[in-house]
């Protein structure tokens, strides 16, 4: 591999270090949006407060809430080889996320702005040992100044969409420089990987998607028996992980329905919690009583619509709705994760655009445990057949359960990929200690 950058890296790296000096404007205006964290600022610029632990250090990044989520089980069985673990997001949401989920050995930073000075900063600190990038995470400074170290990099988990592949077909020389510099390409997919192969990645595998392993979302059993408590058996229904200009049509759904199933609830979890008083706001345009549990609301008698704008709680909501309509997939945005409810034995509705998880869905679909809807029309007709035939509901979600189970298996597959990197490091840890 030259070492030498093609020039819209060159030009990129030129730009990004311009940027700098900017970035306290820049920062201050995420911060006002709701999109950092004001204590961890620092953090973006590549500042740490805490100090690198002793031996070797497996690096992991994921981008957001997803990502992160994805990972878990692997970070454990990481952990279980006595190798200190480093894990980076970039949102606001998966910092809450990693704050109740992560153990606390696992060092938990947001990962600094794409700024040369900033990554340089953050690696002379850490010095990771292996970088573990989930997903579709390419920085190029990061990736750049990660090989210029010799840290080996892999792709895990790795995903690449038809849109990301068309956009970076336009700048080959680019991203093939950065493939380049990965060691391994862990692919979710046959299709994920084929795309991978043909912008210049090399050594890639399928070893299938991380997020089939993972366990089902988990509940506080306290909030759970509490917000069952305030249902009281009211017919109910829910919608995830939720994009603008979705809920308008979930929240309609509802106002057709409720003529028929009197008391009927609608949960609404939006993808990105911040947006959940706009949500609120639909449903009091539509002239529906709605209340945000990010108030420490709990739903009453005449709430009809329940915004659950809060972190980490699908689970409660997956355990609570017998059927759920997934987010990310009437929009154009290639739809959320159906995993987590079909694991739970929720029967899925989701819209026609899912290439985020295209292989996953076509399963789900072929199988009957979940079912694809266009508008609102359609929605409105699967949620009543559900609401009306609960029987038949529970075997669209007893599929879907199933479909997961026998999809699954990348776990074991990505460690046995990264085991010769892992004993590496083990290798090491026990020479020093000799």
């Amino acid at each position: 591999m030259s070492d030498r950058l093609p020039a819209g890296l060159r030009m990129y790296r030129l730009l990004s270090a311009a940027v700098g000096p900017f970035t306290p404007i820049l920062l201050a205006r995420r911060l006002k949006r709701g999109k950092e964290h004001r204590q961890r600022l620092p953090e973006r610029r590549g500042e740490n407060r805490i100090a690198r632990p002793e031996g070797p250090l497996v690096w992991l990044h994921g981008a957001s809430v997803g990502e992160l989520a994805s990972v878990l089980p692997l970070i454990d069985r990481i952990r279980a080889r006595g190798i200190s673990i480093l894990v980076t997001t970039g949102t606001v949401t998966s910092g809450g996320l990693a704050e109740q989920r992560l153990p606390r050995e696992v060092i938990h930073q947001f990962i600094p702005l794409d700024i040369p000075r900033f990554v340089r900063r953050f690696l002379d600190h850490w010095q990771p040992d292996l970088a573990l990038f989930v997903e579709s995470e390419l920085w190029p400074n990061m990736m750049i100044e990660s090989a210029m170290r010799g840290i080996p990099m892999v792709l895990v988990n790795a995903r690449l969409s038809e849109n990301s592949f068309d956009r970076w077909r336009r700048l080959p020389n680019s991203i093939a420089a950065l493939l380049q510099r990965v060691d391994l390409c862990l692919a979710g997919t046959s299709s994920d990987a084929a795309r991978l192969s043909e912008l210049g990645a090399s050594n890639v595998t399928t070893t299938g998607n991380l997020k089939l392993d993972v366990p089902p979302p988990p509940a506080d059993p306290a909030a759970l028996a509490t917000l069952q408590n305030s249902i009281a058996g009211r017919p109910l229904i829910a919608a995830a992980s939720t994009h603008a200009g979705e809920e308008e049509v979930v929240i309609e759904a509802h106002a057709r329905l409720h003529k028929n199933f009197p008391g009927l609830l609608t949960l609404i979890a939006p993808r990105h919690p911040e947006r959940g008083p706009s949500v609120a706001e639909i449903a009091a345009r539509a002239g529906l009583a709605a209340a945000l549990r990010s108030r420490g609301e709990l739903p009453n008698r005449t709430t009809q619509i329940y915004v659950a704008d809060t972190v980490g709680e699908l689970g409660v909501i997956y355990r609570l709705a017998s059927a759920v309509f997934v987010g990310g997939s009437l929009v154009k945005h290639g739809g959320q994760n159906p995993i987590e409810p079909a694991k739970l034995r929720t029967a899925i509705l989701h819209g026609p655009h899912v290439w985020n998880f295209a292989e996953i869905y076509n399963a789900l679909d072929n199988a009957h445990g979940a079912e694809p809807v266009e508008d609102v029309n359609r929605l409105t007709a699967h949620l009543a057949a559900w609401l009306t035939d609960p029987d038949a509901c529970a075997r669209v979600g007893e599929a879907g359960r199933v479909v997961t189970e026998n999809l699954g298996g990348a776990l074991d597959r990505t460690l046995a990929s990264l085991d010769p990197y892992l004993m590496q490091l083990q290798l090491h840890q026990r020479t020093r200690h000799a």
